[in-house]
């Protein structure tokens, strides 16, 4: 299988232009505290943080209603269906919403702000 696509810049077997300098220790700690990073990052933690706490009371309330509501648990809904299944099922279900949610989240929100912060840096801004 052949492709198209030029290796990546700097890998072996293809020449260097001219090489830039990796951006130093001093240049990451002032781009961490500027207000850019720090919009970016509040962005993320406000959607990251309410949903794992939904997710874990979520799952939590599955294994105490497990654990001390076994009759409710296994009421059945239909046929061989009961309650601790559709349950079960549905934290599968909320766990690919979620990840689903936070891919849209990131392409909106999260990555075009990063990739901003990604080429001041390496304009050397």
């Amino acid at each position: 299988m052949t492709t198209e696509a030029a290796p990546p810049h700097g890998s072996a077997g293809t020449p260097t232009a001219s090489p830039t300098a990796s951006p130093t220790a001093e240049e990451f700690t002032a781009v961490q505290q500027s207000a850019e990073f720090a919009e970016l990052r509040g962005s993320y933690r406000s959607f990251a943080f309410p949903l794992t706490v939904a997710f874990i009371a979520w799952y939590l309330l599955y294994v105490l209603l497990s654990s001390y509501a076994g009759e409710f648990m296994g009421t059945k809904l239909f046929g061989n269906i009961n309650v601790a299944l559709v349950l079960g099922l549905a934290q599968f279900a909320t766990t690919f919403l979620i990840a689903w949610l936070y891919s849209r989240h990131a392409a909106a929100k999260l990555d075009p702000k990063a990739a901003a912060i990604k080429a001041r840096m390496e304009a050397g801004e």
